[in-house]
């Protein structure tokens, strides 16, 4: 027996016909998708067939009883939230039932709306732990990838507050910036929060001639050109529900920015020699370091275009405009090219972050990756050192006016790293080796920022 579709799929295991379809109709009328099962064994072949989010199940069952179904559901099905049913409850009993997996129990006789209240409940839990799932996953990802947005200056907040509030809509984003501000790192953070379940695909529109473009863009179908022996999806149809960007947007030619104006407006794209339209969901960021008014005005790019995307622009701070963020910067970065290496690097020198937080970095985030890639592979020790960067940060252009913040920025940075080694080496010896310093210059450094420590001296 099956029912009308809903969000969430509810298997009812009774003997009883009675009191299984009555279970099943009403949960039914409550717009869920249900199925029954009259014997244990129907239920494990049904749950080994298809994933429920709840199993309603009978203790009481001939052949496999409700417990041993638990069992089972427990090792084919670990996300599947299973109540149990009972004509007759002792602690000993419901001691039991939790202690194999079960997630609550009902007894007989089955109350309705109390069936539905611990079903709701449980489906409650259910998105409780995706979400939780989810956010590990997350931050797993981010932390492997290095493709965390890092930052806590002014700029740089008011930047991931405006993603997390266009996220959730299907609006255009467009992203400005100086290259190498992070601008498709950024466009990520907009798809993650938004929580697109289609693919973040990134195209550069500066990196291929017109016709490969469009081709790339919107596909094309089967002899649209020579060589097109059979129909190819562009990376619209590719994405799904997801997310498009589209780097360098202000290179797009004519041709290319009138469809991707159709994309926007009416959600299909006209694949290459088709001659009817495909519809599509993705959204699109784009993101330039041009000034797309000023590109208008020139007629190299279309205002119908531009006035779409700007509908909601973020402007990503040069790492000149937020100095305040390096050493948190240099922390991640290093993180993510030590385990790329296998290297045992856990930090920079005070001095070696001084000098990097110092240095004017036309190149922004980038060029700073390059430079810690760099000093990893040269580094040999734990700590990386001025003898490790580039020669051409040995003197870098400081702006005088950016000293004192500056300096602030560096013993934040210091302090922070000084709490994480003490909290992974309890030992002060170790930590004061670990750090580049000597224990004296510790103590000091634990006095003058007054880091509570707990362990040996």
């Amino acid at each position: 027996m099956a029912t009308r579709a809903s969000t969430a799929t509810i298997l009812v295991v009774d003997d009883e016909p009675i009191i299984r379809d009555t279970v099943a109709e009403f949960l039914a009328g409550h717009r869920f998708l249900v199925e029954t099962a009259a014997s244990g064994e129907e239920a494990i072949k049904k749950a080994t067939a298809r994933r429920f989010d709840v199993v309603l199940c009978d203790v009481n069952l001939p052949g496999l009883d409700g417990i041993e179904v638990l069992e089972r559901l427990r090792k084919i099905s670990p996300e599947t939230f299973v109540l149990l049913i009972t004509a007759y409850a002792t602690v000993e009993s419901a001691v039991e039932a939790f202690q194999k997996g079960a997630h609550d129990y009902l007894m007989k006789p089955i109350l309705l709306h109390e069936v539905l209240g611990k079903v709701r409940r449980l489906l409650e839990h259910r998105d409780l732990f995706r979400e939780n799932r989810w956010l590990r996953q997350e931050l797993n990802r981010e932390a492997n990838d290095g493709e965390m947005v890092v930052g806590k200056s002014p700029a740089m907040r008011q930047a991931v507050e405006m993603a997390k509030k266009v996220a959730p809509t299907p609006s255009p984003v467009l992203v400005l910036g100086e290259n190498g501000s992070g601008k498709q790192l950024f466009a990520r953070a907009v798809h993650r929060y938004a929580r697109a379940s289609g693919r973040f695909v990134a195209v550069n529109c500066a990196a291929s001639p017109a016709e490969v473009l469009e081709d790339q863009l919107f596909g094309h179908r089967r002899g649209a050109f020579a060589g097109a022996e059979r129909d190819r999806d562009g990376v619209f149809v590719h994405a799904g529900p997801g997310t498009v960007f589209l780097d360098e947007i202000g290179a797009a030619p004519p041709g290319v920015q009138a469809k991707l104006l159709r994309a926007i407006e009416q959600k299909e794209v006209l694949p290459v020699g088709a001659n009817e339209p495909v519809a599509v969901e993705a959204r699109i960021v784009a993101a330039t370091n041009k000034d797309l008014a000023v590109e208008v005005e020139a007629g190299r790019f279309r205002d119908e275009l531009f006035y779409r995307l700007n509908v909601f622009a973020i402007r990503l701070p040069s790492l000149r405009d937020r100095r305040e963020d390096i050493p948190e910067l240099i922390d991640v970065l290093l993180a993510k090219h030590a385990r790329a290496m296998g290297k045992k690097v856990t930090g920079a020198s005070h001095e070696a972050v001084r000098l990097l937080s110092a240095y004017p970095w036309k190149g922004n985030v980038r060029e700073l990756d390059n430079a810690l890639q760099r000093a990893v592979i040269v580094g040999d020790g734990p700590l990386l050192t001025p003898a490790d960067l580039p020669p051409d940060l040995a003197t870098p252009n400081t702006d005088p006016s950016a000293v004192d913040e500056l300096n602030a920025a560096v013993e934040r940075f210091e302090k922070l790293h000084i709490e994480r080694m003490l909290r992974l080496t309890p030992d002060k010896k170790e930590a004061a080796k670990r750090l580049g310093i000597g224990l004296s210059s510790l103590y000091r450094k634990i006095e003058q920022y007054g880091i509570v420590t707990i362990g040996t001296a």
